[in-house]
C-alpha cells in the first residue's frame, strides 16, 4: 500500500502526448510574460521608427487647424459635438495602423509560444486563488523566487543601460527648457529610439531565458507517475488482459475458419513436423489459393483434418517453409512458386488418375 502511494506522488516519467494535449485544452501551457513584453516593446520601437513622422504630421495638422481657427469654432452644443467628433476621427485615422500593429505584436507574442487556446478553465472560481496559505506558498515557491530574481535583474540591467545612455546627454536635456518645440521633438525621438533599442536587446536575452525556464517548470508539472501511465494506457488502449483475451478469441476463430476450409483443399504441403499449407486449385483459377497454413500444433491439426477428408498430403520441406513465409490466407500464391506448386499439383492429379483406374 505504501509503495502504491509513493508511486502516485512521485512523478518521474515524461508526459505522454495525451497528457500534453489535455493540459493544452485546459489552458495549461508554457508561457512567459517576458516574451509578450518583448514583442510589445519591439513592436512599439518599430512603430515609432516607421510611423512617428506620419503620426506627428497627422496630429499636427489637426491640432494646428484647431488652434488657428479657435476663434471661429462655435461653442454651442451642436457645434462643439461636431468639432470633437471630427477631431476624434482625425486622431484615430493617424494612430489606427500603429495601434493595430501593436495589437498584432501582442498576439504574436502568445502564438509563438503555443497555439491559440480557447478554454474557460482559468475563469472557474478556485478556493486556492483566495486562500492566504496558498498565496503565501506561491509567493515563496520556485516560480515566485524566480520572478523576484528576474525583476531585480531587469531593474538593474535596464537602469544601468538607461543611465549609460542618458547621462552623457544630461546637459542637452537641461537646455531643452529654453529650446524651441520644433527642435525638441527630433531630439526626443532620437533618445527614445536609442533607449528602446537597448531595452529591446536586453529584454530579448531575458525573454529567451525566461521562456526556457517557464517551459521546464511546465514540463516538470506535466510529468506522470508510473501508475498514471498505466491508468492512461488502460483508458486509451484498453486493459492488457482484456486485449490478450480478445486476441486469443480472434486467433481461435481464425483457426476454426481455417479448419473449415481445409476439406476444400486440393493438396496439403508439409514439412513433416513443423509446417502445413493447404492449397486449392481448380480449372479456371489463375493460381492456387491458400486456404490454411500453420506451424507445430496448427500444422498437425491441418494434417489431421486433411487425413479425415482424404486430402493428399505431400511432404516438401523447402516449399512448405517458403509458402508459409510468403503467402497470405485466402490469397493466391506468389508467381515465384508457380513452378514448384504446379509440379506438386501435377503429381497429385496423376496420383488421383492412377487410383481411379
Amino acid at each position: 500500500m505504501a509503495e502504491q502511494q509513493q508511486d502516485a506522488t512521485e512523478r518521474t516519467e515524461d508526459p505522454t502526448q495525451k497528457k500534453l494535449d489535455d493540459a493544452l485544452e485546459r489552458g495549461d501551457v508554457a508561457k512567459s510574460q517576458e516574451v509578450n513584453t518583448w514583442f510589445i516593446i519591439a513592436g512599439a520601437t518599430l512603430i515609432l521608427l516607421a510611423f512617428s513622422d506620419r503620426m506627428g504630421s497627422g496630429l499636427q495638422a489637426s491640432l494646428r487647424g484647431l488652434i488657428a481657427n479657435a476663434h471661429d469654432i462655435p461653442v454651442d452644443g451642436r457645434g462643439l459635438l461636431h468639432m470633437t467628433g471630427r477631431l476624434e476621427i482625425e486622431i484615430l485615422a493617424a494612430i489606427a495602423i500603429p495601434f493595430l500593429l501593436l495589437a498584432l505584436a501582442a498576439i504574436a507574442g502568445n502564438m509563438i509560444q503555443h497555439r491559440l487556446v480557447w478554454s474557460a478553465e482559468g475563469l472557474k472560481p478556485k478556493l486556492d486563488k483566495i486562500s492566504p496559505a496558498a498565496g503565501f506558498k506561491r509567493l515563496f515557491s520556485k516560480q515566485g523566487l524566480a520572478n523576484f530574481a528576474k525583476g531585480l535583474a531587469k531593474l538593474a540591467l535596464l537602469g544601468t543601460v538607461m543611465t549609460a545612455l542618458l547621462w552623457p546627454e544630461r546637459d542637452r536635456l537641461e537646455s531643452l527648457v529654453a529650446t524651441d518645440l520644433s527642435a525638441i521633438l527630433p531630439l526626443t525621438k532620437s533618445l527614445a529610439l536609442g533607449v528602446l533599442g537597448a531595452v529591446v536587446a536586453i529584454l530579448a536575452l531575458i525573454a529567451a531565458a525566461d521562456f526556457f525556464f517557464q517551459y521546464r517548470v511546465w514540463f516538470e508539472r506535466q510529468k506522470m507517475s508510473v501508475r498514471e501511465l498505466k491508468e492512461e494506457f488502460k483508458q486509451t488502449e484498453g486493459d492488457p488482459m482484456m486485449k490478450g483475451r480478445i486476441r486469443q478469441l480472434r486467433i481461435a476463430r481464425m483457426r476454426r475458419r481455417m479448419m473449415a476450409e481445409v476439406p476444400k483443399a486440393s493438396v496439403v504441403i508439409t514439412n513433416p513436423t513443423h509446417y502445413a499449407i493447404a492449397l486449392q486449385y481448380e480449372r479456371g483459377m489463375n493460381a492456387p489459393l491458400c486456404l490454411a497454413k500453420g506451424v507445430d500444433a496448427v500444422a498437425l491439426k491441418i494434417r489431421e483434418v486433411a487425413g479425415q477428408h482424404s486430402i493428399p498430403i505431400v511432404e516438401n520441406p523447402p516449399l512448405a517453409r517458403a509458402l508459409h513465409a510468403t503467402v497470405e490466407l485466402d490469397k493466391e500464391i506468389p508467381p515465384e512458386h508457380y513452378k514448384a506448386v504446379a509440379e506438386v499439383i501435377g503429381y497429385v492429379m496423376r496420383l488421383r488418375r492412377a487410383v481411379a483406374r
